[in-house]
């Protein structure tokens, strides 16, 4: 399973990484939403794992950009990675086009359950 990581913070860029590659799966890294946008076509992701809060194009912009191009294709699923819980959060990262959304700190374990019911295609 391919992974399209968007994370502008190393250190959590890092450890998503290290644990998903120990997981089996193939990650590639961006570092801000216009990134993540540009990958989806070459990548060809079976997840998007996306921060909201990125330089240049943050990911919320970029996951309603990648729901723009991809029309009435197949969408690949986007888990919307932040540090705000709020339900209205939530509720925003949904209406710009995000399947899941998943709070920092990253349960992993919660992740990674996300990952494996999207990514085989159980939406």
């Amino acid at each position: 399973m391919r992974i399209l990581v968007a994370e502008d913070n190393p250190d959590n860029m890092e450890m998503l990484l290290r644990r998903l590659q120990r997981k089996g799966f193939e990650v590639h890294a961006v570092t801000n939403g216009k990134q993540a946008v540009n990958a989806v076509s070459f990548v060809n992701p079976d997840v998007i794992l996306m921060d909201i809060s990125m330089p240049i194009m943050s990911g919320l912009e970029a996951a309603m950009e990648i729901r723009k191009k991809e029309g009435d294709l197949s969408r690949v699923p986007i888990i919307a990675l932040t540090a705000h819980a709020m339900e209205s959060d939530k509720e925003k990262c949904l209406k710009a086009g995000c399947n899941e959304f998943a709070t920092k700190p990253v349960d992993f374990s919660a992740l990674l359950e996300m990952i494996m019911k999207l990514g085989s295609g159980e939406k």
